[in-house]
């Protein structure tokens, strides 16, 4: 089994866990410095996810 197998639901679950987070600090009122953290949290996972997406899509095709 390829590692990829994991690494890509596990990023997927890490974007998803922090979009969560920041929306459920949006929706109770909570601090903007904590809204502006999870979403340069988020953007940064997602660009991880991508990375690790593409990279298996590379590896599975060599």
């Amino acid at each position: 089994m390829n590692i990829f197998n994991y690494l890509v639901p596990l990023a997927v679950a890490a974007v998803a866990v922090v979009l969560l987070l920041g929306l459920w600090n949006m929706m109770r009122g909570g601090s903007a410095s904590r809204s502006q953290n999870l979403m340069r949290w988020r953007v940064l996972l997602q660009f991880a996810a991508i990375i690790i997406m593409m990279a298996g899509l590379w590896f599975a095709n060599r």
